[in-house]
Order: structure tokens, then C-alpha cells, then sequence
């Protein structure tokens, strides 16, 4: 009786082991058919808006068209700008009015004092101009 019960454990970890070894492989495969998106400038903030990709640039870009910039500083792996970047990317009020600046989003602090006149968190929108 004894030996059967250590018997169908024994069993019973192999079939586990077996049965999670094939799910790793599963979304391994997933992962390799689905090749990541090359990344826009827009990172996801909305992708049908025109970005820029420097500070320098929408300066430029500011003068020229005579609209001012909306800096948006976030981090990738911040829920909190996750979050923030989702209803922005969502919400077409919010999108239209986007259209009316010079946008740049940055996912790395700046050293520029100008950009972070009120400490250096995240997430920070900052708008720049007129």
C-alpha cells in the first residue's frame, strides 16, 4: 500500500513537471510570433498626434507654428503614468486638445532646470510658451 501511494506520487510530480515545462514553451513560442511594435515617438500617448522628439525641437516647432509645448515626463514601468497615460491615449476630448500644442513626451530626467521647475517626479505634464 505503501509503495503505491509513493508510486502514483511520484507519478503525479512527473506529470506536473512535464505538464509546466510544455506551458513555458507555449508562450515562449507567443512571445516569438508576435515580434514587438518599433516604438513611435508618441509611446503610446497617441499615436495619430504629431510628436517631437527633443526639447530643442519643439522649441523650434513652437516659434514656428505658434503653439505652445506640453512636455509630458513619465517612466515606463510607473503605474502611476501608466495610468495617466492611458486615459490621455483613450479620451478623444483629451486628444483633440492635445492638437492645439507642441507635444514631447520623455521617458528619461532632463538636467534642463526649466523642465522641472517644481522637483523631478513622475508623472509630470509641463507647458512650455504662451
Amino acid at each position: 500500500m505503501e509503495k503505491t501511494l509513493i508510486s502514483v506520487l511520484l507519478l503525479l510530480v512527473a506529470v506536473s513537471y512535464t505538464l509546466a515545462k510544455t506551458e513555458k514553451k507555449d508562450t515562449k513560442e507567443t512571445k516569438e510570433s508576435h515580434p514587438k511594435l518599433p516604438q513611435t515617438l508618441s509611446r503610446g500617448w497617441g499615436d495619430q498626434l504629431i510628436w517631437t522628439q527633443t526639447y530643442e525641437e519643439a522649441l523650434y516647432k513652437s516659434k514656428t507654428n505658434n503653439k505652445p509645448i506640453m512636455v509630458i515626463h513619465h517612466l515606463e514601468d510607473c503605474p502611476h503614468s501608466q495610468a495617466l497615460k492611458k486615459v490621455f491615449a483613450e479620451d478623444k476630448e483629451i486628444q483633440k486638445l492635445a492638437e492645439k500644442f507642441i507635444l514631447l513626451n520623455l521617458v528619461y530626467e532632463t538636467t534642463d532646470k526649466h523642465l522641472s521647475p517644481d522637483g523631478q517626479y513622475v508623472p509630470r505634464i509641463l507647458f512650455v510658451g504662451e
